[in-house]
C-alpha cells in the first residue's frame, strides 16, 4: 500500500474512524502543511482546499473494501492500527492535529483554513458567507495577476495534477491549450477528459488542438538532445507551415483571454515542440505579447 494512503487511514483512525468529506480534506490539508515533503498537494476548489489525488486514493480504497463511502463521509473498515505504521514524525504531527482540531466542525475548519491560507479560498462558494470584508480582501489579493496579455507554456512532467493547476492559477491563466497529438497519459489527471474537467473546476477553459502535436511513433527513439533537435527540425520545416490557420486562431485567443498557456508533457522546453510552436506564433503579424515558460 502506498504510504500516502496509510496517512489517510491514520487520520480516519485518529478521528474515531469516520470523517465528513469536507472535514477530511481540510484536516489532510492542515496535516500536509506541517510535513517537510507533503504527501498530497491541493488546489483552491469550490469549498476551499481540495486534493484530486487524495480523492482518487479514497475512491480506490473504497473499491478495495478498506473504506466505506456515504454521501457525506468516509469511514474506516479494518482494525489495523495505522498510527503504529506511519513514521514517528508523522505520528507526532497527527497527535498535534487531533489536539488542535478534534472538536472543530467542517464549517469551523473551513473558516480556519480560509483565514490562515487565503489562496485556497479564492474559488470558494462559501467564502462570502463566513469571512469578513478584510479577510475576503486577503483572499482576493492572494495571487497578484498581471493584466497584460501573456503566452505561457507549461509541461506537466514531474508535477502532480494539483501542482500543475496551481502553477496555472498563480500565473492567472484563463485558457489552457493542449498541443499534444494524443492527449492520453498514464499519469493521473493528465488525460484529456480529466484534465479538461479539472481545469474547468478552477475556472480555466480548455481547448485541444491535436494537429499541432507530433505523432507518438516519431518520439520513440529520443535519447540525446541531438535526437530532439533532429525531430524539431522536421517539425519546423513540415508541421509549422501547415498549421498557420490554427496558429492564427491561438493569436486570436490571446487577444480574447489575455493569459493563455500551451501545454505538453516535457518539463524541459528544449525537448518539447511547444518551444518551436511558440516561436512560430510569436512571429505572426500582430503578435506583441510576452512569452513565458512556466
Amino acid at each position: 500500500m502506498f504510504y500516502r494512503r496509510k496517512i489517510i487511514l491514520s487520520l480516519l483512525q485518529l478521528f474515531d474512524g469516520e470523517l465528513e468529506k469536507i472535514r477530511l480534506q481540510k484536516l489532510l490539508f492542515l496535516f500536509t502543511k506541517k510535513q517537510e515533503i507533503p504527501e498530497y498537494d491541493f488546489i483552491p476548489y469550490k469549498y476551499g482546499c481540495f486534493s484530486y489525488s487524495a480523492n482518487a486514493d479514497l475512491t480506490t480504497m473504497v473499491k478495495q473494501g478498506l473504506l466505506t463511502e456515504s454521501e457525506i463521509s468516509f469511514s474506516k473498515n479494518d482494525k489495523i492500527d495505522y498510527l503504529k505504521i506511519i513514521n514517528d514524525n508523522d505520528r507526532r504531527l497527527m497527535a498535534q492535529l487531533k489536539l488542535q482540531f478534534f472538536n472543530m466542525t467542517s464549517d469551523d475548519l473551513m473558516k480556519f483554513t480560509y483565514i490562515k491560507f487565503p489562496y485556497w479560498a479564492r474559488n470558494s462558494k462559501k467564502a462570502k458567507n463566513i469571512l469578513s470584508p478584510e479577510q475576503l480582501n486577503s483572499v482576493k489579493n492572494s495571487v497578484p495577476i498581471d493584466i497584460d496579455p501573456v503566452l505561457f507554456t507549461i509541461g506537466y512532467e514531474g508535477l502532480s495534477l494539483e501542482e500543475y493547476l496551481n502553477r496555472l492559477i498563480k500565473n492567472g491563466v484563463n485558457l489552457l491549450i493542449d498541443v499534444r497529438k494524443n492527449p492520453l497519459s498514464m499519469k493521473y489527471g493528465f488525460s484529456k477528459t480529466r484534465l479538461k474537467a479539472c481545469c474547468e473546476s478552477v475556472n480555466i477553459d480548455y481547448i485541444h488542438f491535436p494537429q499541432l502535436g507530433i505523432e507518438s511513433d516519431e518520439r520513440k527513439e529520443l535519447k540525446t538532445q541531438a535526437d530532439y533537435d533532429e525531430l524539431f527540425s522536421d517539425y519546423r520545416e513540415n508541421s509549422i507551415p501547415r498549421t498557420k490557420e490554427v496558429q492564427n486562431e491561438i493569436l486570436s485567443l490571446i487577444i480574447k483571454y489575455k493569459l493563455i498557456a500551451l501545454t505538453c508533457f516535457e518539463s524541459n522546453i528544449n525537448q518539447c515542440h511547444r518551444k518551436y510552436l511558440t516561436e512560430a506564433i510569436s512571429n505572426l503579424p500582430g503578435f506583441e505579447f510576452e512569452v513565458k515558460h512556466i
